[in-house]
C-alpha cells in the first residue's frame, strides 16, 4: 500500500527553530527513504509544508512514522493521510484485466 501524507505547517517557525530543527529532521527524513518506507517527497508549492508517498502496511503505521520526525515532534507541522494505489479504471482498457 502507498499512503499520501501532505505536511502543513502547524505554527510559524523562527529561523532558530530551523536551524535548532532542520539539522536532525533532514537526515530523520533522509534515513526514511533509504530505509524504503519514503517513496517520493516534495515540498508543496502552495503552502509551506511537504508531500510524502510512504511504503506501508496501513495509514496507521504512517502516522506513527511522522509522529517521530522532529518537525511534527516539535509542533511545526501536521499531517493529513490518504491510501492511494494503482489506477484501476486503466484495466478497463486490457482485454483481460481482472481488477484484484
Amino acid at each position: 500500500m502507498k499512503v499520501l501524507a501532505i505536511g502543513s505547517a502547524a505554527k510559524a517557525m523562527s529561523d532558530e527553530d530551523r536551524k535548532r530543527i532542520m539539522p536532525s529532521e533532514v537526515p530523520h527524513t533522509l534515513q526514511l527513504y533509504l530505509d524504503g518506507k519514503l517513496e517520493h517527497f516534495w515540498f508543496r508549492q502552495d503552502v509551506p509544508g511537504v508531500a510524502f508517498v510512504f511504503n506501508a502496511e496501513t495509514v496507521d503505521e504512517v502516522k506513527v512514522i511522522t509522529d517521530a520526525m522532529p518537525l511534527v515532534i516539535e509542533g511545526f507541522l501536521s499531517y493529513e493521510f490518504q491510501p492511494i494505489g494503482p489506477l484501476r479504471p486503466l484495466g478497463l482498457l486490457l482485454p483481460d484485466f481482472c481488477p484484484a
